[in-house]
């Protein structure tokens, strides 16, 4: 899996732990709205999203922006996600990047119009790998075109092989508000063998950093690596949790396809020896004073991940740059969006308010499996009145697949909360797999 903090870039489906971010397209279904057409501008059709359908949808969900920067040092050989090495910082287009991503945040206005953004989250790529006055200046952008909730959270990922002293803290100076580290491990030889660009020395220093520099940051861990015993998971979780982090997030390697992993496998812990691995984990998470209250998170009190849990409570979600993903609802419709995934592709068709490449309604049978896979990743589930607002859709939608949830011991229900019990956590997959449209 890509560990990432939170970075709807592209749909992963949830259920192992391939999907920090909880989102997903969904089954395919037939695309409602069709691409916009070269060489036309693709100015939102208001009426169109505003005309009477059969969803219901009593009030808007919470907004969040997500704004991907694809660029990398060198791509792992696991990673997933749109990220593109460049060979030079000047290669970056640092700039001519900035100027594609305001216009497209602009020509985006008319759908998000009058609604106040509660969380930004600029993810990649390596963010980190821009340059503070370039984070500043797209925090600025932000805030001139969009109202943002007091206190928003504003999320920066970033990469210890980008690690400054002073960096972080000019970062911080900038605007954002929470910092994401992917370390990933403290162990040298682990890092080697999964192609990461930093060393243990780098992480530390980074993470030091971060606890200096932030009030409230999140550490990257990937567990199950190649050749990883049990106390070397040990060592990196002790590593992890003398720093008193605030949020940390486990994730386990698969190899997903198209990466170089799945060229060239390498051997990695069983089934059996990972889930023990989880076990510890949860365990010595849970001593330290970190709530999991997601599949792959945990966390100190306050200090919950507000971006990520906008996504699992299947909020909505404004998603600019390179092949960066959206969700955006209407009283009658949900919308889905997709950016030009190319770097070059981006560039060149944002400024003429052509950045999305193609886009779709939602299809009603599809709705209740995407909910699904999302409030089902938290620990505490969600409520029935959530699945309505959320999906305009009546609770006869759902009741038989909660009955036969229910009945298999995977959900437990307490009056109007449905949430997955200890079994459905272990079995995620099979439980969200109940909700697919027949």
């Amino acid at each position: 899996m890509t560990a990432c903090d939170g970075a709807p870039d592209a749909p992963r489906p949830a259920g192992g732990d391939s999907n920090p971010a909880g989102v997903a397209s969904g089954p395919a279904t037939p695309a409602a709205l069709q691409p916009p057409v070269a060489g036309q501008a693709a100015a939102p059709d208001l009426l169109h999203y505003m005309r009477p359908g059969t969803l219901q949808l009593a009030a808007l969900p919470p907004l969040s922006l997500y704004v991907h920067l694809p660029w990398c040092i060198r791509k792992c050989p696991y990673c997933d996600f749109n990220s593109h090495e460049h060979q030079d910082k000047a290669e970056l287009l640092e700039a001519a990047y900035l100027d594609a991503l305001r216009a497209d945040l602009e020509a985006s206005l008319p759908l998000i119009w009058g609604r106040r953004v509660i969380s930004v989250f600029i993810g990649g790529g390596t963010p980190s790998l821009f340059s503070p006055a370039g984070i500043d200046r797209l925090i600025g952008d932000i805030r001139a075109r969009v109202p943002l909730e007091p206190g928003a959270e504003i999320t920066l990922e970033a990469n210890p092989g980008t690690f400054e002293r002073e960096r972080f803290k000019a970062f911080r100076a900038a605007g954002v508000t929470r910092l994401s580290i992917g370390v990933q491990s403290f162990d040298d030889a682990a890092l080697q063998r999964i192609g990461r660009v930093h060393d243990a020395a780098q992480a530390r220093a980074a993470v030091a950093e971060a606890a200096a520099a932030f009030d409230t940051f999140n550490i990257d861990l990937m567990y199950a690596l190649p050749g990883q015993t049990m106390a070397q998971l040990q060592a990196d979780l002790d590593t992890a949790l003398s720093f008193a982090p605030p949020h940390l997030s486990v994730y386990h390697l698969t190899i997903e396809p198209n990466t170089r992993f799945a060229l060239q496998p390498p051997v990695l812990p069983d089934a059996d020896l990972a889930s023990d691995m989880l076990d510890l984990i949860t365990e010595r998470t849970a001593s330290a004073g970190l709530q999991r209250y997601e599949v792959s998170a945990f966390a100190r009190a306050g200090h919950r991940c507000a971006h990520n849990l906008n996504y699992w409570q299947f909020g909505d979600y404004l998603g600019i740059g390179a092949g960066a993903h959206g969700k955006l609802s209407f009283a009658h419709r949900v919308l889905r969006q997709v950016r030009w995934r190319e770097p070059a592709a981006y560039l060149q068709h944002a400024g003429g308010n052509q950045a999305v490449s193609n886009q779709h309604e939602v299809a009603r049978r599809d709705l209740p499996f995407e909910f699904m896979l999302n409030t089902l990743r938290l620990r505490e589930g969600f409520t029935l009145d959530l699945y309505r607002e959320r999906t305009g859709l009546p609770l006869s939608t759902i009741e038989p697949a909660l009955q036969q949830a229910a009945a298999r011991g995977l959900i437990e229900r307490d009056g109007n909360t449905v949430r997955p019990s200890v079994r459905g956590f272990d079995f995620l997959s099979d439980l969200q797999a109940l909700f697919l449209p027949a």
